[in-house]
Formats: C-alpha cells, sequence, structure tokens
C-alpha cells in the first residue's frame, strides 16, 4: 500500500519507471478494449490505462472511487499540454479498489453545474474540486508568509481568550451561558482590542495573532459570522512606523504568494479626500470617475433638486462618464437612477454632451453661462455622460455616487481585474453622530487615540475630531485598519465620557481595562487585517465563502451540519433558560 509520487508530480524523465500511485477517480473514459481513468490528488491528476485484462475491473470502477494503482510511466501519444502531467500516462499493471463510492450530488470539477446551497450541503465533497482546493492552498501560504514576517521582526505569537465579557460598540456580541454563573453570560470576541492593549500594558511591545473573531451581524459576499484577522500590536511606534509594518507585511504577502512586487511606501489619502473624490471611504483607485463638488457651481440654478439641496446646507456632486453619451439609452439610465435611489437619493439627474451642446432632462433648468460653467467645472467634452445627485445629506450624495462608480467601472471594463492597487487612509473622523439615538458613537472603536492637535477637540467640536487611525484598501475592498491608542487614564475616560457613558457604564464595562492604566501603560498602536479577505481577492473570488473550508450561508446556517440547530430541554434547564415561545414548553 506504497505511494511512490503523487498524482502532480510524474513527467516525461519518468519514463520507464514502475510506480505507485493513489487517488480517487476523477473521470472514467471507456473506449472499448481500453479503459482511462483520471486519477486524481490533491496535487493534481495523472491518466492511468487499463488494458483488454482488466475489462471486468474497469467496468466495476466509478467516479470517485479510491484506487491504488501500480504500473509503469509510458509516454502519451496523444498529449495534453494543459496538463502539468500531460505527456505521460501510467500502463497499470495491477489495481486495488480500497474504497467505493456513491454518485456524488455535484460534479466533482473546476466547473460544476450544483447551485450553492448543494455545494454547501456537501462541502467535503465541494472541496475535492481543484479550484477550492487551490484557493485554500493559497489561503495557507498568505498564512506562512504572515508569520515568517512577523517572526524575523521579533513579534510574540501570543492567543488572547475566546471567553470573555461583553462589551458595547460595534456589532452585536454572540453570548455564551454560563453553567456556573446561572443568568450571566460569555461575550465570544469581535476582535482581541482590548487583550492585546494588556499586552502591551504587560510589556510585551510586539504582539501577533492569527486570531479568530465572532460577530452577531447581518451576512453579505464579502462578510460572515465568524471570521479570521491578522492582529497586530506594537508599542513605542510612531503612526509612519506602524504603516511601514502594515504594508510591509502586505508587500511580502504579494510578493510570496503572487509573485508581485509592491512599490512601497503605499500611496495616503485623508478619509476627506477620499470622500470627496470617490465618495467612500474604501475607493477603488484603478479607475477614474472622481466625484465633482458643484456646490459653488449651481448655487444659483433654479432647478429645484440642487435648491433643495443647497437650500439645506447639502451638497450637489457629479461625475463624468467620459465618452459613454452615446452607450447609454433612456432604459439604461433609469438602470442607473434605480441603484442611486437604492442609497437613499432622491433621484439621478444626467447630461448628454453632443456636438457641443448638453441635452437632457435638467439642460432647460441652465441658462448659457451656467451651462458653460458646469460643463468647464466637469471637464466636459463631447459624448461625454454626466451624472449628478444633489441631497441635503452628504452621506446620500456620496453613497449613491460612490455605489453608481463602482457599478460603471465594472460594467465598463475600465481597469485590469488582474491590477491591485493598495493604499491607506488616514485621519478618520474620531466620531460619528446617530440622528435616532441624538450621541455620537466611535468611528473605529473608543480606544482610538485622536490626533495630538485635536485632543481639545473632544469636548469642543467632536463632529471635526481626527483620529489618529487608518485604513488599508485593496481594489474597494477595505483589507484592515488600525490606530494609535489612548494610553492615558484620564484621556481614556474623556473619549468615554463623550460616547455618552456615565462613571458606572465606564466602570461597569471597562473597570478592568480602565485600571490597567494606573501601571505605567507604553505609548501604542496596531492594526488588524482580515485573512478572509485578503485570500478573497488575491485568489479572485467573488465571496468569502470559497476560500473558508466550512462557511455559513447567506441566512448564517451551515447546510451541511444544520448550524444553528435546537437543544434539548435538560441542556436548556442546565443553564437556567426558557425560550420565549419555545417548542419545548
Amino acid at each position: 500500500m506504497n505511494r511512490t509520487h503523487n498524482n502532480g508530480q510524474l513527467r516525461i524523465e519518468n519514463i520507464g519507471e514502475v510506480v505507485e500511485l493513489k487517488g480517487w477517480v476523477a473521470k472514467k473514459r471507456n473506449l472499448g478494449s481500453l479503459v482511462f481513468i483520471d486519477l486524481r490528488d490533491r496535487y493534481g491528476i495523472t491518466q492511468i490505462i487499463l488494458n483488454e485484462s482488466m475489462e471486468e475491473l474497469g467496468r466495476e470502477i466509478k467516479n470517485e472511487f479510491i484506487l491504488h494503482v501500480v504500473g509503469k510511466v509510458i509516454e502519451r501519444t496523444s498529449k495534453n499540454p494543459n496538463m502539468p502531467t500531460g505527456d505521460i500516462e501510467i500502463e497499470a499493471h495491477a489495481i486495488n479498489i480500497i474504497n467505493t463510492a456513491n454518485v456524488t450530488p455535484l460534479i466533482i470539477a473546476d466547473e460544476t453545474d450544483a447551485l450553492e446551497e448543494t455545494r454547501l450541503a456537501y462541502r467535503y465533497l465541494d472541496l475535492r474540486r481543484p479550484v477550492l482546493q487551490k484557493k485554500l492552498m493559497l489561503r495557507h501560504e498568505i498564512t506562512k508568509s504572515v508569520r515568517r514576517y512577523l517572526d524575523d521582526l521579533d513579534f510574540v505569537d501570543v492567543e488572547t481568550p475566546v471567553f470573555n465579557k461583553s462589551t458595547p460598540e460595534g456589532a452585536r456580541d454572540f453570548l455564551v451561558p454560563s453553567r456556573v454563573h446561572p443568568g450571566q453570560f460569555y461575550a465570544l470576541p469581535q476582535s482581541p482590542q482590548l487583550f492585546k492593549q494588556l499586552l502591551m500594558v504587560a510589556g510585551f511591545e510586539k504582539y501577533y495573532q492569527i486570531a479568530k473573531c465572532f460577530r452577531d451581524e447581518d451576512l453579505r459576499a464579502d462578510r460572515q459570522i465568524e471570521f479570521t484577522q491578522v492582529d497586530v500590536e506594537m508599542s513605542f511606534m510612531s503612526t509612519d512606523e506602524i504603516l511601514s509594518i502594515g504594508e510591509g507585511l502586505m508587500s511580502k504577502i504579494m510578493k510570496d504568494v503572487k509573485g508581485i512586487d509592491l512599490e512601497l511606501p503605499l500611496p495616503r489619502l485623508t478619509w476627506h479626500e477620499s470622500m470627496e473624490r470617490f465618495g467612500i471611504d474604501k475607493p477603488d483607485t484603478r479607475f477614474g470617475l472622481e466625484l465633482v463638488n458643484l456646490n459653488e457651481t449651481v448655487k444659483d440654478v433654479d432647478f429645484m433638486v440642487f435648491k433643495n439641496a443647497l437650500d439645506n446646507n447639502g451638497y450637489v456632486k457629479g461625475i463624468n462618464v467620459i465618452g459613454q453619451a452615446g452607450n447609454y439609452s433612456r432604459k439604461a439610465l433609469d438602470k442607473l437612477t434605480d441603484i442611486a435611489k437604492t442609497y437613499k437619493a432622491k433621484g439621478l439627474a444626467w447630461l448628454k454632451v453632443e456636438n457641443g451642446v448638453a441635452t437632457g432632462p435638467i439642460a432647460k433648468f441652465f441658462d448659457e453661462q451656467q451651462m458653460t460653467r458646469l460643463l468647464h467645472k466637469m471637464e466636459a467634452n463631447d459624448n461625454d455622460l454626466l451624472l449628478f445627485v444633489g441631497d441635503p445629506s452628504y452621506d446620500v450624495v456620496c453613497d449613491s455616487l460612490a455605489a453608481l462608480r463602482n457599478h460603471l467601472g465594472k460594467e465598463l471594463s475600465l481597469y485590469d481585474p488582474e491590477t491591485y492597487a493598495f493604499l491607506w487612509v488616514v485621519d478618520f473622523p474620531m466620531f460619528e453622530y446617530d440622528q435616532e439615538t441624538a450621541r455620537y458613537y466611535a468611528k473605529h472603536h473608543p480606544f482610538t487615540r485622536p490626533l495630538d492637535d485635536h485632543i481639545d477637540l473632544i469636548e469642543s467640536d467632536p463632529a471635526n475630531c481626527l483620529a489618529d487611525a487608518y485604513d488599508i484598501v485593496l481594489n474597494g475592498f477595505e483589507l484592515g485598519g488600525g490606530s494609535q491608542r489612548i494610553y492615558e487614564q484620564s484621556l481614556q475616560e474623556r473619549a468615554f465620557k463623550a460616547l455618552g457613558f456615565s462613571e458606572e457604564q465606564i466602570k461597569e464595562q471597562f473597570g478592568f481595562f480602565v485600571d490597567a492604566f494606573q501601571y505605567g501603560t507604553p505609548p501604542h498602536g496596531g492594526f488588524a487585517l482580515g485573512l478572509d479577505r485578503i485570500a478573497m481577492l488575491l485568489t479572485g473570488s467573488d465571496s468569502l465563502r470559497d476560500v473558508i473550508a466550512f462557511p455559513k450561508n447567506a441566512s448564517a446556517t451551515c447546510p451541511m451540519s444544520k448550524a444553528p440547530g435546537d437543544v434539548s430541554v435538560e441542556q436548556l434547564e442546565e443553564l437556567g433558560i426558557c425560550i420565549k415561545g419555545d417548542h419545548h414548553e
């Protein structure tokens, strides 16, 4: 039962060798007197020939049977240049069926016709597909690269607790009831934030962890309720030094995994500049279509949508879709309008520039001077399509135009999907105001340090207080981010109070953390990168589910294990839990 080679290993120089292979039957072709079998393992595929003496055995063998093959390497008469082993095949001398298999509910090949729900229900079969195995192997290469880089920089890998105390801010916690302490709950970590900062208090200076994190939030293609992040924290380093380590890590990953040399340092945009130019704080910079602020340009235009926006201290912005006026029918423009409305815009105004004249529903609201001013500001030329959104809300204008920009970038193929455009977005707002609750929330988390010259704005002008915080962005996706942390007890208490926490709430929810600041806390900061998201982008996947071995579906359930599921009445009673409306009752 030995295996001399794997199924991706043999080449033309192995001709004449007697070898032993093992693997799954990927495909069987019966050509009368000869039977050809593609034998698959994680390394590749080797073609096996069964001669006439094995005719009965050949009929017995089915797809996904596991075989042990002994045979001689011979040169193929009809070579396959698309296979690494395509120059050779194995003339079988003996075949042992190690195990049989039922007919599988999905085609086990790179291309399969199975729906995602079927694939997830039979994930162990789905994972036999070479395309998924390659993606998980690449993810493994990413984690190896991370560890090598940080180990070489003298970082220490430290595990932090999974069962912790529930703290506010951010997404909802997953709660775990305590049997030993009835009525009390642990929370699964949304990140190791508090503990990695406490490791800086403890004097470790350089920490990292490839950490499992949990957030009870709605799923989408680039989000899972359990995910993995590369968590990094360090003491006594400036923001420039931290960013240098972060981009050096991404450079190492790109070189090791993709063979690509990143040009360092990476570009940096302030949060404000990113919002003004792209309408979003995670811009895809592989293409143009930048937003243009038109408040001054259209302030005297008698178009009700623009007037309403500006009269209510709002904004009017536009984008120039260069050379596309002739390619967008009214129906296509209605589709763009629907996208804008999805992001709460009242509508989408547009103009087409043809033969030096701007036409469209809003053209009648502009006199000649106003139109000339607008076209100049938009840098418009013949055959350009101009799109505009006006609204009293800055967020609505930015969100809708950013969504349109990303949609058009993809629809018009304005970028090479094989390129990687990294950048840092820096100087985020420290707080964001919520109209419904009439209070400020932390833009990142309540331990983020303000910029040194913005510390006094915490109380006097929180809306304009900027944080020493940063995100790293790739092709329109936030890969991760971090900040310098507050390390003085007095400043941390000021930040908590700005967020509406009372003394009692601070002590109850963060007491152990704040207490630690009394014993000599070093200046410190760090970042966290989404490992799943990095793997998704570097494998060219459309979903995180393709780079996680056993993911949840869009409903946060596992079609294979059927999690989450019911538990017995006895288990609930042991935990002192009564489920309202429970069918157990």
